[in-house]
Formats: C-alpha cells, structure tokens, sequence
C-alpha cells in the first residue's frame, strides 16, 4: 500500500497558519512539511512552487472571509443590524480569520497584487456595510462615513492599547456601535 498523499488543502491550512504566525517569509515549504510531517517531495504534487501555495492561499482566505461570511450571514438573517453584527464578528472575532486578515493587510503593504486582492475583499465588505446601514440612514454621505468608521474600528481596535477611563475595551466598543448603528443608548 502506498503512502497517504498530503491534500492541497492540508498544505493551504498551514500556510495559512504560518502566514498569521509569521507573515509570508514564514510560509516556506520545508518547514510546512517538516510541521505535516511529510517531505517536501509531496508539495510538488499539489502546487508548481511556493508562488503558486501563496495563491491557493490567498483564495481560500478570499472564499472564507467574504463568500462564506456572506453566505452565513444571509443565511442566518436577521435585521441589518444583526446582519453587519454577525458579519464583524465572523471575521474580525474568529480565531481563524482574524490573524490571517491580519497579517494579509500586513503583507498588503508591501505586495502590489496583495493590495489589489484586499482591496476587492474590502470593497465588498464596505459593501455588506453600505447596504445595511443605508437602511436605516437615508444620508449617502452619512452612510460612507459611517461605513468607513465601523470598518476602521473592527480592524484598528485589534493595535490600539490605549485605556478607556475605568471603561473596558467592550463597552467602549458596544457604545461605538450603538452609534454607529443608530441604537438607542443602553442604561
């Protein structure tokens, strides 16, 4: 009986891994299959080179963290509220997307075909964010600036450190979303 084939899909998983650990030079083909416990030999079965791993990585964090959330949240339903909610938290929550976002943006900064991918991923997510928001917001100028705000708070407050005067980060960010969100003040 021959050997077991290590998947494609095994070899995307820890790069991917890798890559929230330790941005892109931490995807290398030897250390991902020294971690599977496979030789490198393998790789070569599932992707021409490295080159063509980053990309098969770049789809699956493309297909997860905009078709799948979407998916999931029209799937789940609710009102836009609930929707953008939802939305914010399954991809800037999860264990999983987050540190692969993350680092995507990081490695954005310097790789023009990266930029160009998280940009398509953020335009549609600022897009779930324009649709939602205008539902409840007539203002079109209100609604891009508020979109853009609910989206820079889901990523940036994942760097900022600072204190929220005797307040925790998540009631300062319960509060920002009422706002943001139009809710009622909750006493």
């Amino acid at each position: 009986m021959g050997a077991t084939r290590t998947t494609r899909e095994r070899w995307v998983e820890e790069g991917l891994r890798a890559l929230a650990e330790g941005g892109p030079d931490a995807v290398r083909v030897e250390v991902l299959a020294k971690n599977l416990g496979v030789t490198k030999g393998g790789f070569y079965g599932s992707f021409a080179d490295r080159d063509a791993l980053l990309e098969a990585m770049l789809d699956t964090w493309e297909r997860e963290s905009t078709d799948e959330v979407l998916e999931r949240v029209e799937r789940e339903g609710g009102d836009p509220r609930t929707k953008i909610k939802r939305a914010g938290l399954l991809t800037f929550s999860s264990d999983r997307l987050l540190p692969i976002d993350l680092a995507v943006r990081d490695w954005a900064r310097r790789d023009e075909a990266v930029a160009a991918r998280l940009r398509r991923v953020d335009n549609r997510r600022m897009g779930l964010l324009r649709e939602m928001i205008g539902t409840f917001c007539p203002d079109p100028d209100e609604v891009e600036a508020r979109s853009l705000i609910a989206f820079c708070v889901a990523i940036g407050e994942h760097f900022l450190a600072a204190d929220h005067g005797g307040r925790t980060r998540a009631q300062v960010l319960s509060r920002a979303a009422d706002l943001l969100l139009d809710r009622p003040k909750k006493t």
